[in-house]
């Protein structure tokens, strides 16, 4: 990996991230030369970057120390003060609380709503329906040959997973696709929107708001249901709760899933030995699944503050102050992997960081597996070659993304 001459302010610019070479050359030089660099940039807040893989478990699974409120993302400073305003001078927070900005008790609480429903064995319901929408979203592809952008069916598929679990019918689908974009990947102009994410965010509770009373007055077996009426303590979620419930679910239960799919079939095709391995041996798709979630890491970072002064890395960090922990930097670590720069589909072990540890591990990890996999099976069944017809363009944006957009040629079997 060619060392990058960029600064380490460069992490919070958006347009970092649409260079994989130029964000792993920064991350790579900072874990090899100040592992936790305390950075000072115009418009944030200063923070601490956590680069290694090691350091950024131990922050993680240390969730009494470093706790998740009062920031999840590191946002610009201007940008927070906007939201304000708009507001009335109410935080974001008033309209909807969801699981990661939760600590403790109240944070498990809350978590053990939905937990059995996201393990492997309560997703074995929802495994046929999974494999059913693969092969109607990859039937998209309906010519003997062609061109697309496979973004449109690889960010399709897994939106209409996760808003069928929301009640949200497919007609609805491109609406709640432009919210979920506005709201988590709002740093890049293609999805800016007049009123920014905050309007979004203000769209989607209405809509939500719609589901969640009918649900309360006619409950169903649906995840939407499990959500709207669950009782903590006797007591029904406050609305603001069940919204960020919902909220959280719809923009992580899809964005991020899509962005492996597109990221994950790039490095296919610029790897095309790694696609030839997996069409010989389709037994190897678990670990080639491992290896394109760390390959993607969709979700660039989150953020925890300090309770008390502790030592990380070897440095003083005082209480009050905010830690960002850099997960594609945990995912490429030389000192954890073999050849980090390498997408290699047999890699073993593979303790990638794209979901995150600890506690707050993210809690669709095994939907995300489940999709990511039948996706990639239904494409070797259908589709004989695949080959790019342009320059894959990647998501402006510091906090979720990857690829948005991926022209290929495609010829079926």
């Amino acid at each position: 990996m060619t060392i990058s001459t960029l600064p380490n302010e460069a992490i919070t610019n958006p347009r970092t991230f649409t260079d994989s070479a130029a964000l792993h050359g920064l991350l790579s030089r900072i874990r090899n030369t100040d592992p936790l660099p305390f950075i000072h940039t115009d418009d944030y807040a200063p923070f601490w970057l956590v680069s290694r893989h090691n350091d950024i478990m131990e922050v993680e699974r240390n969730a009494a120390q470093f706790i998740n409120a009062p920031r999840q993302a590191l946002l610009p400073l201007s940008y927070e003060a906007q939201s304000r305003a708009a507001s009335g001078g109410v935080e974001t927070k008033a309209i909807m609380r969801n699981l990661v900005l939760m600590d403790g008790e109240e944070h498990k609480a809350f978590r053990q709503i939905t937990q059995s429903y996201f393990t492997p064995k309560g997703l074995l319901a929802v495994k046929n329906t999974i494999d059913a929408l693969a092969r109607e979203f990859i039937n998209r592809m309906d010519q003997p040959e062609g061109e697309i952008d496979f973004a449109d069916v690889a960010m399709a598929f897994p939106l209409r997973v996760v808003m069928s679990m929301l009640g949200v019918p497919p007609e609805d689908e491109p609406m709640m696709l432009r919210l979920t974009q506005q709201t988590l990947s709002s740093q890049d102009p293609e999805f800016h929107s007049e009123g920014g994410a905050r309007r979004a965010m203000l769209s989607m509770y209405d809509y939500f708001k719609k589901i969640i009373d009918d649900l309360r007055v006619t409950p169903n077996d649906t995840l939407a249901s499990v959500i709207s009426n669950a009782r903590i303590n006797g007591e029904l979620l406050d609305d603001r709760d069940v919204f960020g419930y919902f909220n959280i679910t719809a923009t992580a239960g899809h964005d991020t899933t899509s962005y492996a799919l597109t990221g994950g079939t790039l490095a296919f095709l610029q790897n095309p030995g790694e696609l030839a391995k997996l069409r010989a041996d389709p037994a190897m798709m678990p670990l080639a699944v491992e290896e394109v979630l760390r390959w993607t890491t969709p979700v660039k970072h989150f953020c925890r503050t300090a309770v008390d002064d502790c030592q990380v890395a070897g440095k003083q960090v005082k209480a009050g102050d905010l830690l960002l922990l850099s997960f594609p930097s945990g995912s490429f670590d030389e000192a954890i992997y073999d050849d980090p720069f390498t997408f290699r589909i047999d890699r073993r072990p593979n303790r990638h960081l794209a979901f995150g540890t600890g506690p707050h591990v993210c809690l669709g990890q095994y939907l995300a597996r489940i999709e990511l996999s039948s996706f990639f099976s239904e494409l070797l069944d259908r589709v004989e070659s695949l080959e790019l017809t342009g320059t894959p363009r990647f998501v402006e944006g510091s906090f979720v993304g990857g690829v948005k957009h991926l022209p290929i040629r495609y010829r079926l079997r």
